[in-house]
């Protein structure tokens, strides 16, 4: 199983040229919550200012009251520096809770655009995109974004603030101490441009590796029992153990990089500090400049140093935040290939029409699935797909419910290729009852009512008697509203079937699809199911698609098809002397004396 697992594909190494381009994206679910945004930018400025202005009170702490030796002057600078304290506290409560207010707003309205957005996309891009990736960029990424938002572009803008207020008052203060430090400025961005994309490269293998790291525990997780049955337990250990190491080790080169960035911003800013102390300091010895004056000044040099250090480590961040956008995005933008931008509605119990429909899957371009397919099921009418597996009958209901189009030809329905319908107005009329039925975490009464959400108890009930399920739901330990287990795991494949078939008979369709509806129960729950469809196929359009042919004997109309065609049509007792494919089939299912099943 994880032996040839397929790996996702490597991010191009020209998908980082895009810069911070991927995070403009944000801005527009940003600007929703607006007053919020100017809210916290307006405590975030305050902020700023009151905590620049301390360096004017650690001046007048110095001159008026250490060196002034004056009691009144030193309580007036204690006083100021209390009360810039006290409004930097109440400032930075408002900012921290409405920055991170935002970060988790945005989060949360990203991760419901991009589900929004992957429920409605076509079944063929799940194909080619694994579902644990992509997982991994709404959990991961996201959390990723919302760290951003709420801590990262806040530290950003409050220390480039306090950077450019620093700078200004240190240019007030002492021009000839500004400019040395200003010659370790520029320095400082020489680190930050050599390691700042390799820090970006890094930052997106290794969220590629964390994506599929859960991607492989889900997959092996959802086939424990395969895993278990064959003792492959120390296998799969293994196969992931490799993968945690891998995505250890990208992670790994990513902290070094970020630390030599730290690092050398940081050392870099050191030396030019200690040139400035060593020059301020001959000032203050030969009075050219006085003892506050030199602690304000220090004090903006240190605020300017902690602000360039912030943001070499924030610029890290920002690398991971655009690379997490970036993928988040294109899951945003990505779009179905299955056009809905029909306007017309047919008329109910028209007839459904393959015309000379050949189609291949986008994952298999080169094996048609169906070549010039040419078939009719008149309303209200039942018709059997008969064949061996691989011939196509699977795949005319992936068409009939528009999971795909046909590369040539058309299904229509009455007068009108189902692209003429709109999406949901048409697969309204349809209801599916898979061979293995799919079933969800919830209740029975919520997998039931999947067909119908707004369905009385009474109806959903009504539905449960007519699939033979509601005895087994009443012995449950909390009847209708016992839970199922993930993907109903809680109940056997007969029950799991059942439930499936009450789901589709509460939707009361229009056209009804069973592909091996009955396939996973016993002989006699089986009967009691054969009687309740019996009865809900009446005078409704059904298509059935069938491997035991002892469940569609009955049936108005038989196809079989073989490689991607209709090789012939009529009922059970034509096609056994008409159809040799159809005779074969038959003869390894009935006993040909008795011609009844064995």
């Amino acid at each position: 199983m994880s032996g040839d697992k397929k790996k996702p594909q490597e991010m191009p190494e020209e998908s980082t040229s895009a810069g911070f381009t991927p995070l403009r994206g944000l801005l527009g679910l940003l600007w929703r919550h607006k007053l919020r945004l100017v809210a916290a930018s307006l405590a975030l400025i305050v902020t700023s200012m009151l905590q620049l202005s301390l360096g004017y009170g650690l001046q007048l702490l110095i001159d008026d009251g250490f060196a002034g030796g004056d009691p009144e002057g030193l309580r007036n600078a204690v006083v100021f520096i209390v009360a810039v304290g006290a409004a930097m506290a109440v400032g930075a409560m408002v900012r921290f809770y409405l920055v991170s207010w935002l970060g988790e707003r945005v989060s949360a309205d990203l991760r419901s655009a991009v589900f929004s957005n992957l429920v409605g996309l076509h079944p063929s891009y799940f194909e080619s995109n694994q579902s644990g990736e992509i997982m991994s960029r709404l959990t991961t990424d996201t959390t990723l974004l919302q760290t951003l938002i709420g801590s990262s572009v806040s530290l950003a803008a409050r220390n480039t603030l306090s950077l450019v207020g620093a700078l200004i008052l240190m240019l007030i203060t002492n021009l000839k101490l500004s400019l040395i430090i200003l010659v370790g400025v520029p320095l400082t961005l020489l680190p930050i441009l050599f390691f700042g994309r390799r820090v970006r490269n890094l930052s997106n293998k290794s969220q590629q590796t964390i994506a599929e790291v859960g991607s492989h525990a889900g997959e092996i997780l959802q086939s424990i029992k395969i895993v278990q049955s064959y003792n492959r337990e120390t296998m799969e250990q293994t196969a992931f153990d490799r993968d945690v190491t891998i995505a250890f080790d990208v992670a790994r080169a990513r902290i070094r990089q970020r630390a030599l960035l730290t690092g050398f911003a940081i050392l870099l800013l050191v030396a030019a500090m200690a040139g400035m102390m060593w020059s301020g300091g001959q000032d203050v010895i030969s009075g050219r400049m006085s003892g506050g004056e030199m602690g304000a000044f220090v004090f903006y040099a240190v605020m300017l140093g902690a602000a360039f250090a912030t943001l070499s480590e924030v610029w890290g961040d920002l690398q991971r935040a655009a690379g997490a956008a970036e993928r988040l995005m294109e899951l945003l933008n990505e779009t179905s290939v299955i056009s809905d931008n029909g306007t017309d509605i047919p008329d109910i119990r028209s007839p459904i029409r393959f015309n000379k429909v050949t189609f291949s899957y986008p994952s298999r371009p080169d094996q048609p699935a169906l070549t010039d397919f040419e078939l009719s099921v008149p309303p209200g009418k039942s018709l059997a797909l008969v064949g061996q597996s691989g011939a196509g009958k699977s795949t005319l209901f992936e068409l009939l419910q528009r999971f795909y189009d046909p590369q040539q030809g058309s299904v229509s329905y009455g007068n009108y290729d189902l692209r003429q319908i709109p999406l949901a107005a048409w697969r309204e009329r349809a209801a599916l009852v898979p061979q293995s039925p799919v079933l969800f975490s919830g209740s029975v009464r919520y997998n039931i009512a999947y067909g119908k959400p707004d369905a009385t108890d009474a109806e959903i009930e009504s539905a449960a008697r007519a699939a033979y399920a509601h005895d087994f739901i009443s012995q449950l330990p909390e009847g209708y509203n016992s839970p199922l287990g993930a993907q109903g795991v809680r109940l056997s494949g007969g029950q799991r079937q059942r439930i499936a078939i009450a789901r589709a008979v509460l939707k009361n369709p229009e056209i009804l699809l069973l592909d091996e509806a009955t396939s996973a129960l016993d002989t006699e729950s089986e009967f009691y199911v054969q009687q309740a469809l019996a009865e809900i196929m009446h005078d409704r359009t059904t298509i059935i698609i069938a491997h035991r042919l002892s469940t569609i004997i009955n049936a108005d109309n038989i196809a079989v098809v073989d490689q991607g065609r209709v090789v012939a049509t009529g009922t059970h007792n034509e096609l056994l002397s008409t159809s040799p494919l159809y005779a074969r089939l038959a003869s390894l299912q009935f006993d040909q004396e008795s011609g009844k099943p064995e």
